[in-house]
C-alpha cells in the first residue's frame, strides 16, 4: 500500500492548462496514509520549474477534508513552464518540520499554464498530410490524445490508439496535421506552452457539429472538454465543409454556422470565443452538374461567416498542394499552419502581423463588358503572374450563362478591370475561384504571398 499524500484528483502529466491575465488555477484533492506516529498530519505541494528545480510556488498547507482526505487549491501559477507538482504529507504540520524530510507524495509531471485550443472539424482538421516534412515534436507543444492522456504533440495528431471517445475515431490512419505547426509558431511567439485537444473526424458534415441538427460530435467534443474540466479555452482551430457541398447543405451552411457558434459559445460561457477558420482548398475529382455551385456557396459562407460572426477568421488555402484527391499535403500543413498563426497572433494577442487575404470588396461595371474587381486587405499590390486573361479565376454571370474574361488591366493595387466575351443582359454577377477545382493560379497579394479568398454570387455595381 501507498504511503504519504496521495493525489487522486488534479492535473495530468504533459497537461497544458490554461491561463487567464498570465496566470492560472491549479485544484487538486486526495487522500494520505501514515503510521501511528502521525501527530497532526497535512498534506503540502509546491510547484518548481522542471528545467532547474527552482521554487516557482513554495510549499502550500491543504484544506483537511477529515477521513483521511485533503484538497487545496494553487492560485497565481504563472504563464510557462514546464513545471512539477510535488506533494508530501508532514506528520506534525503544528511544528516546524523541514518539508524536504516530510513523507514523500504524488507528483505530477512536465504540466504547463499557456493557451488550449480545441481542433474540430473534418478530416484536413484531423491532419491527413502523407508526405515527408520536418515537424518535429517539441517541449511546450502538448496534446490530448484520443486515449484521453495528455502528451507531447506529434503526427498523427488524431490516431486511435486506445481511443476512449469513438465517435471521432478515425476509419484510416490520418496523418500530418496543421496544427503542430500553428502551436510551435504561438509558442515561440508568446514564450509559454500551448495545448492541443483534438475532436475532428474525417468526413464529417457540419450537421454533426451542429447542437441544433445531429449534433453527436458537437456532444462528443463537450465531453472531452468536461472530462479536462477544462473551463475556459483559448480559442477553436476549424476548418470544415467538403461534406456539405451538396445543394441543400450548401445553401444553408452560413446560418447553421453561425448556430453552432453561438451555442459554442453559451455551453463554454464565453461569447466571445474565437473561431480560426480555414477556407476550402479543392476537390480533385469529376465535376457532376452542380458541384461547382456548392463549393462556391460553402466557400462564401465561410468568406461571409468572418465578415458578419464577431470573433470569426478565415484564412485560405486555395493555393496548397494535396497528397491526394482532397488532403493537403504536409509541405503546405506547414503554411497553413503559419497562417493560423498569424492571424491569431494579429486578432486575439494584439501582435499585428501581415495575416489578412486580399477580399473582394466589390465589383462595379467600367464599361461595356468590363468590370472593376476591388479588394481589400493589399498591403502591396495585386500580382496576378503575369498570366492571360483566360488563366484568371473571375467569371460573370447573368440570366443567358457564363461570361468568360479576354483581357485584364490592374487599374490600381487593388483593383484588377477585366473585360469579358460579351456585354451581360440584365443583372450580373461575379465568382472567383469558386469551382470545386478551380484554376491552380488566383491574385496574391505581393507583400504577403497570401492568395484572394475565393468568393461566389457577388452583385455587380454600375460605376457612379
Amino acid at each position: 500500500m501507498q504511503i504519504g499524500a496521495i493525489i487522486e484528483k488534479g492535473p495530468m502529466d504533459w497537461q497544458i492548462i490554461q491561463q487567464m491575465n498570465g496566470q492560472a488555477v491549479i485544484s487538486l484533492s486526495g487522500s494520505w496514509t501514515a503510521k501511528d506516529n502521525a501527530v497532526a498530519p497535512r498534506v503540502f505541494a509546491r510547484i518548481v520549474n522542471e528545467e532547474t528545480g527552482e521554487t516557482v510556488i513554495p510549499w502550500k498547507k491543504s484544506d483537511d477534508e477529515g477521513n483521511g482526505k485533503w484538497k487545496m487549491t494553487i492560485a497565481n501559477v504563472p504563464a510557462g513552464g514546464l513545471y512539477r507538482l510535488e506533494t508530501c504529507l508532514s506528520l506534525n504540520a503544528e511544528h516546524d518540520q523541514a518539508m524536504e524530510w516530510a513523507v514523500r507524495g504524488d507528483m505530477i509531471h512536465h504540466i504547463g499554464v499557456g493557451d488550449v485550443f480545441v481542433i474540430a472539424g473534418q478530416s484536413n482538421a484531423a491532419g491527413y498530410g502523407k508526405d515527408p516534412a520536418y515537424d518535429p515534436p517539441e517541449i511546450g507543444l502538448h496534446i490530448l490524445r484520443n486515449n484521453g492522456k495528455w502528451a507531447l504533440a506529434s503526427h498523427p495528431m488524431n490516431e486511435s490508439t486506445g481511443i476512449v471517445h469513438e465517435a471521432n475515431r478515425e476509419i484510416s490512419n490520418p496523418g500530418h496535421s496543421p496544427y503542430l505547426s500553428f502551436a510551435r509558431k504561438l509558442k515561440r511567439a508568446l514564450g509559454y506552452p500551448i495545448g492541443l485537444i483534438q475532436t475532428a473526424c474525417g468526413s464529417s458534415p457540419l450537421s454533426a457539429w451542429n447542437p441544433e441538427e445531429d449534433g453527436y460530435l458537437y456532444r462528443n467534443m463537450m465531453d472531452i472538454l468536461h472530462s479536462q474540466e477544462a473551463g475556459k479555452v483559448k480559442g477553436v482551430l476549424w476548418y470544415q465543409g467538403c461534406s456539405d457541398t451538396a445543394v441543400e447543405e450548401s445553401l444553408t451552411y452560413l446560418e447553421r454556422f453561425k448556430r453552432m457558434t453561438t451555442r459554442l459559445r453559451e455551453d463554454l460561457d464565453d461569447p466571445g470565443l474565437p473561431l480560426l477558420t480555414v477556407q476550402l482548398n479543392r476537390w480533385v475529382h469529376p465535376v457532376h452538374e452542380t458541384s461547382d455551385r456548392n463549393w462556391g456557396r460553402v466557400r462564401e459562407a465561410q468568406r461571409q461567416a468572418a465578415r458578419q460572426i464577431d470573433g470569426v477568421y478565415v484564412v485560405p488555402s486555395i493555393d496548397f498542394g494535396l497528397s491526394d484527391t482532397a488532403h493537403i499535403s504536409a509541405s503546405s500543413n506547414l503554411v497553413l499552419g503559419e497562417r493560423l498563426a498569424r492571424k491569431a497572433l494579429t486578432y486575439l494577442y494584439g501582435k499585428p502581423v501581415l495575416c489578412d487575404a486580399p477580399d473582394i470588396e466589390e465589383a462595379v461595371k467600367t464599361g461595356p463588358g468590363q468590370i472593376r474587381f476591388q479588394f481589400t486587405h493589399v498591403s502591396d499590390r495585386l500580382f496576378v503572374y503575369h498570366q492571360g486573361a483566360e488563366e484568371l479565376p473571375f467569371v460573370a454571370e447573368d440570366d443567358e450563362g457564363f461570361l468568360h474574361a479576354v483581357g485584364f488591366e490592374q487599374t490600381a493595387p487593388h483593383a484588377i478591370t477585366v473585360t469579358f466575351n460579351r456585354e451581360w443582359s440584365g443583372a450580373c454577377r461575379v465568382h472567383g475561384a469558386f469551382e470545386q477545382h478551380p484554376k491552380s493560379f488566383v491574385p496574391i497579394d505581393f507583400a504577403s504571398h497570401l492568395p484572394m479568398l475565393a468568393f461566389y454570387d457577388i452583385a455587380v455595381k454600375e460605376s457612379e
